[in-house]
């Protein structure tokens, strides 16, 4: 399986960096890719002196747009897979490689499953986690642990077949309803997080707003997949 790594970047500076070298050392040198999500700050620089490629959006598109960007590129070097890690330096290296490592069929969606009370994440996350794990269950129709999670394994073709809309922070859990209609192969591995102290975080994430905004994308697509169907 040829596999890469995919991490969307916005006014990451202060860690992207430190991701990359972790990610290189940890990997054995796997392709790196970068997303600079329109930022305006040296989150590009530092990632390409720490040894990423870096593809860059003029403006600030969104998570689900950055990732989007990755998988267009993943595909047209022909990798299988690409494991996507977040920028902020929550998720270890060593998990990435744990997870990259779990599951040997290639055209399956390996999902990072966190424990939030165990890694020390804030409340509202575990709460705004919560509601998307129950709306995307249900109308997914299986169990989901964690929908949230940034730490995945795609596979590359079968994603972009999934023709995923949102470009947001919404695009995760709509892959993952999109991948159950089609069949995909989704498979849950435990995974171990790192939220630094509430003073030094920082996070794009709403834990208001997006949740609501991952149950919209998620109606919508649930419209697109039965409509698609008839």
């Amino acid at each position: 399986m040829r596999c890469c790594v995919l991490v969307p970047a916005f006014q990451a500076e202060a860690s992207v960096a430190d991701v990359v070298r972790a990610l290189a050392k940890e990997l054995d040198g796997m392709p790196i890719f970068v997303i600079d999500d329109g930022s305006h700050d040296r989150t590009a620089a530092c990632a390409e002196e720490a040894g990423a490629v870096v593809l860059r959006h003029e403006r600030n598109r969104g998570k689900g747009a950055a990732l989007h960007t990755g998988f267009v590129r993943a595909a047209k070097e022909a990798f299988d897979a690409a494991l996507t890690v977040d920028a902020d330096g929550q998720h270890p290296a060593d998990q990435a490689r744990a997870l990259h490592d779990a599951v040997a069929d290639r055209g399956a969606l390996v999902l990072g499953v966190r424990d939030l009370v165990r890694d020390g994440a804030p409340r509202k996350n575990q709460l705004s986690n919560r509601i998307s794990n129950y709306f995307l269950s249900k109308f997914s129709g299986r169990s989901l642990q964690d929908t949230q999670c940034g730490l995945r394994r795609y596979p590359v073709r079968e994603t972009l077949a999934l023709s995923g809309r949102a470009s947001g922070y919404a695009f995760e859990a709509e892959i993952i309803l999109r991948a159950v209609a089609a069949g995909v192969s989704v498979v849950e591995v435990p995974v171990r997080v790192h939220y630094p102290p509430e003073h030094e975080r920082v996070t794009h994430f709403d834990s208001v707003k997006d949740p609501a905004r991952i149950v919209a994308t998620v109606v919508r697509a649930l419209f697109d997949i039965h409509v698609g169907a008839r």
